[in-house]
């Protein structure tokens, strides 16, 4: 071997990048590497301020849950890459930090064993801790007062349960079909963005957790790993669908959905009520709040983009604000896959989406009260939506579904959905609690804990199967009523933070 033309690799000191922490000479360490970012941070999508004030400091574990693993393959120039840091260099005070909601409790907290998780709610409960104050509040807030986000839930309380007795309920059968393709339960796990911050593993504890379940995971865009990543981890014969926020560039929107195709999902969610996204305060405040006035009045005084809008800002600036039906037959051009609208909010809309003939289905929802704040729940419109299509298409229910998601906590969430006339209900904040509390044992469990309860509303209910579930066994009167007094939930509102709480 010639020597002389043998490259010896050198490792970096942290003490040496510790000495780059400035604007103008700014290094940084991400998963073993050192780059050099004085040119790059100024045109980082989610602000400047966030990359300044990791300069000099491994900032690993603020990278990974908002990034894709290739990321910085295809962001970064390769000349930006340094070397590989010296690991033995590295001591505590060299990494950022990653203060957790646990360190503001005023006494200790321990966490409770995984057994003792007996409702979605117990979930939420033990993430307050277990979470980052960035991954906390981002899951958490809601738009504005967060009225929708409340009424979510508070909603399936204003409908009232009927049941039928003297049926013969010794074996109860959940499973059903979600547009054509089995699932063990009328629920699938809804796509929810940056996975990673709930959990290392992220997407893919979701992706099999849902194949050990038999349930259908719709993969989110926004996604802290790849869709390849997604797609590879699935099981054989594992249904998938597919969610999309629409790219302003449609060379990109068309490549993402091939990807989903030739991958194997089956359906594709359009994402079409965020068109921009709403004030999430909470996420807001808590970004505003870990940056400091310092790297503020810096930022500001060179009219740098606002970094205040929270985690959001920083993974959304894509979505195309141009989005309307005369796009849906595009779409329908570039996918065999199922259509189906996610974040309908009218009959009129659902009639509309109904008429095109290009889509299978609409998924009733508010963006989990994270957009326009006084908007009503997905469970409330669709009391509206089904009079309205059972007057107008007798045989409606032969090429198009409704689903609804938001404020699902309890298996009798499910049944009342399923009475008033969704095929299937979609979850999302319990998936990521659960993941967040205790990974994919905690998703798995969260899952059964809905099996169990659904099983034992079925069977008090007088309804072997999903078919046997009706209309008759629900009354929905008082749910469009929002005023009046509501019997004071103390599940919820001893877990749900108020936005008093989360201030400076």
């Amino acid at each position: 071997m010639d020597k002389k033309n043998t490259r010896i690799p050198t490792l970096i000191s942290m003490s040496e990048v510790a000495r780059h922490n400035t604007r103008n000479d700014l290094w940084v360490v991400i998963k073993g590497k050192v780059y050099n970012l004085t040119s790059f941070y100024k045109q980082h999508p989610g602000g400047k301020s966030i990359i300044l004030q990791y300069a000099g400091k491994d900032c690993t574990p603020q990278f990974e849950p908002f990034h894709p693993s290739n990321i910085i393959q295809r962001m970064l120039d390769p000349n930006l890459c340094l070397g590989d840091i010296d690991p033995s260099s590295v001591q505590p005070e060299h990494k950022a930090g990653t203060t957790t909601a646990a360190t503001t409790a005023t006494k200790a907290w321990v966490k409770p064993h995984l057994n003792q998780m007996l409702n979605v709610f117990d979930f939420e409960s033990v993430a307050k801790h277990t979470l980052t104050k960035q991954g906390w509040s981002y899951y958490s807030s809601g738009a504005d007062d967060e009225i929708t986000l409340r009424d979510n839930h508070i909603a399936f309380q204003r409908i009232w349960l009927r049941p039928r007795v003297l049926v013969n309920v010794r074996h109860v059968d959940m499973a059903t079909t979600l547009l054509g393709y089995p699932s063990n339960l009328p629920l699938y796990i809804t796509a929810t963005a940056l996975g990673k911050l709930a959990h290392e593993d992220g997407e893919l504890a979701i992706v099999r957790a849902c194949g050990k379940k038999k349930l259908i995971y719709m993969l989110p865009t926004l996604s802290s790993y790849t869709l390849s990543d997604m797609l590879a981890a699935k099981g054989t014969h594992q249904i998938q669908f597919g969610q999309l926020y629409v790219n302003s560039d449609r060379q990109k929107t068309k490549e993402y959905i091939q990807e989903l195709e030739q991958g194997g999902c089956k359906a594709l969610f359009i994402t079409v009520d965020a068109p921009q996204l709403g004030r999430r305060e909470k996420d807001m405040r808590n970004k505003f709040t870990e940056q400091g006035a310092n790297v503020q009045a810096e930022e500001d005084d060179e009219g740098a983009v606002d970094r205040s809008e929270g985690v959001a800002r920083a993974i959304s600036e894509f979505i195309d604000t141009s989005l309307c039906w005369e796009d849906l037959a595009w779409f329908k051009s570039v996918t065999t896959m199922k259509i189906i609208l996610k974040g309908v909010a009218t009959w009129e809309d659902v009639i509309m989406a109904y008429e095109t003939g290009m889509v299978d289905g609409v998924v009733l929802s508010n963006h989990g009260g994270r957009q326009l704040d006084s908007a009503r729940s997905g469970i409330e419109v669709l009391h509206e939506v089904v009079p309205h299509l059972n007057k107008r298409y007798v045989d409606w229910r032969s090429n198009f579904e409704l689903y609804v998601d938001g404020g699902i906590r309890r298996g009798s969430d499910i049944f009342k959905a399923i009475a008033m006339g969704a095929t299937a209900v979609g979850i999302g904040r319990p998936v990521l609690y659960s993941l967040g509390a205790y990974g994919q044992a905690g998703l798995e469990r969260m899952l059964q804990l809905f099996a169990d309860e659904l099983t034992m509303v079925m069977r008090l209910m007088g309804t072997p199967t999903i078919q046997d579930i009706t209309s008759n066994h629900v009354t929905a009167t008082s749910l469009s009523l929002h005023t009046g007094s509501n019997v004071r939930d103390h599940l919820m509102l001893n877990t749900y933070e108020p936005l008093v709480t989360s201030s400076l």
